[in-house]
């Protein structure tokens, strides 16, 4: 009872204003519609599909934890010359806490990828992109499951859950709104196991109003994200593959920066494994900024196949009550064979 009374007074505010962050996915190199919409297209096969699974707190919360599911696919056209168009299309449900507060979203999109800089051979490829999403989206929240000072005695020791709260609330569900992104990208691909990439997009460009109360005033945050990385050869059978993003929305910044090792030879053919390590730092009302968690992260490629699994390892004051278990993520890609006579060369992600 203590933890739902303590949950459900901390997060309330959030629910309430609905001004929280976006969810985030520790492997963000495996969620790139989530990230930027100009990543529609930037695959070495013709088409991808990516699944994504974030479970957070299952140590705090229990059958409630912040759970986040999400699927995306992408198809890349050729248009003129070495250009190309792509379209794409993802849904993502994000589950926080135990009020059941709910996110839906669905959303559709397009790239163009116009290529800047070529050489024989496909060496030196150089690509500029841009991309746009339009969605759809709806919140939901149960407020039966919340806790309220009215439910309390006099004294503030006994809660009562049958007693009432005193609070009226509109509904159970915001009402249904549009929401529009937009991104751009640059990257480079010197040789199979040399490139470079940098990208910037913006969220909610139009601040939908999402609020429960009837509130239009109350509005969700433009999300401003920067992110880059690349793939460095260490010898014939290592690469280095560092990363980051960074993002801020409204008051709320964050930063996920750190590095796989991938390892492969020639007789794996098209097998290879990566492993690193990676930090997430966070701003928050009590600290500050400072690291959130130590990510552990592995990936297997297997053909068509990219399947990736991620730890969070708590290192925030919120450690002493999770003992450090923070999310486990899972990852799931496909990535269908390019056929075509002129292939795209794009960056490993």
């Amino acid at each position: 009872m203590k933890q739902t009374i303590l949950f459900s007074i901390l997060f309330l505010p959030f629910l309430v204003k609905l001004q929280a962050q976006d969810p985030r996915f520790a492997q963000f190199y495996a969620s790139p519609l989530h990230v930027n919409p100009a990543m529609a297209g930037v695959t070495s096969g013709s088409a991808r599909l990516a699944v994504n699974y974030r479970d957070l707190y299952y140590s705090l919360l229990g059958s409630k934890p912040f759970r986040t599911i999400s699927a995306s696919w992408d198809q890349r056209f050729r248009a003129v010359q070495k250009d190309y168009f792509a379209i794409s299309g993802s849904a993502m449900r994000d589950q926080a806490g135990l009020a059941n507060f709910h996110l839906t979203q669905f959303n559709v999109g397009g790239s163009y990828l116009k290529q800047v800089n070529g050489g024989r051979y496909a060496a030196n490829e150089q690509y500029l992109v841009v991309g746009a999403q339009m969605g759809f989206a709806q919140q939901s929240l149960n407020w039966s499951d919340l806790s309220f000072s009215a439910q309390f005695d006099g004294n503030g020791y006994f809660f009562d859950p049958n007693a009432p709260s005193n609070e009226a609330f509109d509904g159970q569900s915001s009402n249904p709104y549009l929401d529009f992104n937009a991104g751009g990208l640059w990257y480079a691909v010197w040789d199979d196991n040399k490139s470079l990439y940098l990208g910037g997009a913006m969220h909610h460009l139009n601040t939908p109003s999402a609020s429960f109360t009837g509130d239009d005033q109350v509005r969700i945050f433009r999300r401003y994200t920067v992110h880059g990385g690349g793939e460095l050869p260490l010898t014939k059978q290592l690469s280095l593959m560092p990363a980051f993003l960074f993002m801020r929305q409204g008051p709320m910044m964050s930063t996920t920066l750190g590095a796989n090792i991938r390892y492969t030879n020639r007789e794996w053919k098209e097998l290879a494994l990566r492993t690193g390590i990676w930090s997430h730092v966070n701003n928050r009302a009590d600290r500050g900024l400072g690291l959130d968690a130590v990510i552990i992260a592995a990936i297997f490629e297997l053909e068509k196949w990219n399947l990736g699994f991620s730890y969070d390892i708590t290192s925030s004051g919120l450690s002493a009550s999770n003992y450090s278990r923070g999310a486990f993520e899972m990852s799931l890609t496909y990535i269908r064979p390019d056929r075509s006579r002129s292939r795209l060369i794009c960056p490993k992600l």
